[in-house]
């Protein structure tokens, strides 16, 4: 029997439909299969992470855990050093009519040495861009 006889064999053949009973086993044995494969995936990169952390920390792994443990007694200084200033700034009293009028006079002051409080016009560039084509000229002649 040759392949193409084979083949018209086939397509004349009706289809037949998969019993009920078969398609839903068939689907339940997909989805436990695809459960347990990427628990497989999981597990695998798990296992690779763990190597890869065990191949760089073993030439030294006192080395390794001496500096773990310096990085955590860094830590605990820096949280136990913490300023609890930003506290203060909210409990604090407004400021004094005194301390108030200091500062008005203090701006009225730096108005006066600053001169007049019009807005000075901007200068001219001092350089001027050409087109990019008038370069190109320069450059060929």
């Amino acid at each position: 029997m040759k392949p193409d006889d084979f083949e018209s064999q086939l397509q004349r053949q009706p289809l037949r439909r998969i019993p009920a009973e078969w398609r839903k086993e068939i689907l339940a044995a997909a989805n436990v299969n695809r459960r347990n494969r990427s628990i497989r995936e999981f597990t695998f990169a798990a296992t690779t992470f763990r190597g890869l952390l065990s191949t760089i920390l073993w030439p030294h792994p006192r080395a390794w855990a001496g500096l773990a443990a310096v990085w955590i007694l860094i830590l605990a200084v820096d949280f136990s050093m913490r300023d609890p200033a930003p506290g203060l700034a909210e409990k604090s009293a407004p400021p004094s009519p005194q301390v108030i009028a200091e500062l008005r006079q203090q701006q009225r002051l730096l108005v006066e040495l600053m001169g007049s409080s019009q807005t000075r016009e901007a200068e001219p560039p001092k350089f001027v861009p050409r087109p990019r084509t008038a370069r190109a000229e320069i450059l060929t002649t």
